[in-house]
């Protein structure tokens, strides 16, 4: 008679990584216009808008309404366009331009996860499909994002439920905990932005990474580890 194994399985580790200014340089949504306006889906006016976002949030950081601001515009660029072609135009995007800003460090943290037999996932307010189609670029296991509406094939400009932000994040992971057996006691999170400290804080090992000034003066008193690339970056410009 088989006696059933009253041990619980064993629960494994994670490291979820938020992308912009994070994994990426900048702002996803930028660049993915950048390649719809080549792709003559957006006109140039709507490029410079998208512009002066880009420059705002690469120099003062992320903040709610900035973020908003930018996802509502890039929403509006696909409206009526069809699914498979925003996923065309992803992989466009990827490899014209996002590639190029990937911050080459953050990402060989990520793949360090990956060789130590983590999970690693991106963690994004970007479209689901922008977060997949890196993490699968980079040999990650996976992404989560904002989630786009589709009707008969087309994007409505609409998001089904709320965009991945903020406490969101923290929602979800701790959801993905659940699912896939992690211990977010165990597991690591990395972000620039004080808005991702929902997520931060449910996991044992929380990193900052290009921090704003917020989640800066947060993560000294909390002693966690800070990762700045950016004044690297500056730094090697001035020699």
């Amino acid at each position: 008679m088989n006696v059933p194994s009253s041990k619980k399985p064993v629960k494994i580790e994670a490291a979820f990584f938020d992308l912009d200014n994070t994994l990426l340089r900048g702002a996803s949504s930028f660049l993915f216009a950048k390649a719809a306006f080549e792709r003559k889906f957006v006109k140039r006016r709507e490029l410079y808008r998208f512009a002066w976002q880009q420059f705002k949030f690469i120099t003062k950081g992320e903040s709610a309404k900035l973020l908003a601001h930018i996802e509502d515009r890039a929403m509006s660029l696909v409206v009526g366009q069809s699914a498979k072609a925003l996923e065309d135009l992803v992989g466009i995007a990827w490899e014209d331009y996002v590639k190029a800003k990937m911050w080459p460090e953050t990402v060989r943290i990520a793949q360090e996860h990956v060789a130590a037999g983590r999970e690693v996932w991106i963690i994004t307010a970007a479209p689901v499909q922008m977060g997949q189609y890196i993490a699968k670029e980079l040999g990650l296991t996976g992404a989560l994002g904002t989630v786009l509406e589709v009707k008969d094939g087309l994007l409505t400009g609409e998001f089904e439920g709320r965009p991945l932000h903020g406490e969101g994040k923290a929602v979800a992971i701790e959801q993905m905990a659940k699912d896939r057996n992690i211990s977010l006691k165990r597991s690591y999170a990395y972000s620039d932005s004080h808005n991702d400290l929902y997520m931060l804080t449910r996991v044992g090992h929380p990193v900052a990474v290009n921090p704003d000034k917020t989640l800066e003066r947060y993560a000294k008193a909390a002693h966690w580890t800070i990762l700045d690339f950016k004044k690297r970056e500056l730094k090697a410009n001035r020699k």
